[in-house]
């Protein structure tokens, strides 16, 4: 019988929707529908000689093939290049939910990953690359798509390679905290005791708190508290009333939700709405 694998992002994903636009080729950027000017922060190298403008990241030149992303946006003096005259690359605008995404806050400012180091996410990005270099028959229809799925592996390879050493990420990779994890994930309604927590990943409840405030960097209630609130502003700004809210969310009350909120983000759930809307 097949063992089944513990599966830490999509709880995420499924709230926190990673959307992809790919840039024409050879484009820095693209305007929408608007004429707003969006700016690439995916970056996939297929041949060629990378180079980076800009003395902040000094680490990025390198051989190809190669990844670099910014979780967070790009710089807005950032520029990229590449030295062979018949370099393969292409640009993408990725939104994974701005900052009420935690993956994306977990993530380091910008990531740079060799693909031959991660065969199954070099796969999927050499079809995207083929996708964009060589236009067919239904090509818009599946070049954001592989755009995401290249974001997700991405995700999924750094969470099992367990490189970052503190954060969600880090705490996702490892082997006792990311059950916790997941459980609260996938049931933030429920009433969540140190215990409970402690128990699902198989540690003592001291063992628990001290590994867990070294890993993710935050105690497990702040986290819980945390989470909680990520998604109340979420279902907030999709118009969800505070009574459901609480509900969905795991706060004793909507008062205790309104205090929450104001601390974390200094108004009000109704301001906040508004302010979005």
């Amino acid at each position: 019988m097949l063992k089944t694998r513990l599966d830490r992002l999509s709880a995420l994903i499924q709230r926190f929707r990673i959307e992809a636009k790919v840039c024409p080729f050879g484009a820095t950027g693209t305007p929408d529908a608007q004429g707003r000017y969006t700016v690439p922060n995916l970056f996939i190298i297929g041949r060629g000689h990378l180079y980076i403008a800009g003395e902040r990241f000094p680490d990025l030149d390198g051989e190809a093939p190669m990844l670099v992303f910014f979780p967070r946006g790009a710089p807005a003096d950032f520029s990229i290049e590449t030295e062979a005259e018949d370099a393969e690359y292409v640009c993408a605008s990725v939104d994974t939910g701005g900052d009420a995404n935690p993956i994306a806050l977990a993530l380091p400012e910008v990531v740079k990953l060799p693909l031959n180091e991660a065969e199954p996410l070099q796969a999927v990005a050499d079809i995207l690359l083929d996708e964009v270099l060589a236009p067919r028959c239904g090509g818009h229809a599946v070049i954001d798509r592989l755009c995401e799925i290249v974001v997700i592996r991405l995700l999924r390879h750094l969470i099992e390679e367990g490189k970052t050493k503190v954060g969600l990420v880090a705490g996702l990779a490892h082997p006792n905290l990311s059950l916790a994890i997941v459980a609260v994930h996938d049931n933030p309604e429920r009433n969540w005791r140190l215990e409970d927590l402690a128990g699902i990943a198989g540690m003592s409840r001291t063992h628990f708190a001290n590994t867990f405030r070294e890993v993710i960097g935050v105690t497990p209630g702040e986290y819980l508290s945390s989470w909680r609130l990520t998604l109340a502003r979420v279902e907030i700004a999709m118009g969800t009333s505070l009574k459901a809210v609480v509900a969905k969310v795991g706060f004793s009350s909507s008062a205790a939700l309104s205090r929450a909120f104001k601390r974390r983000y200094g108004v009000s759930p109704r301001q906040d709405y508004l302010r979005s809307a």
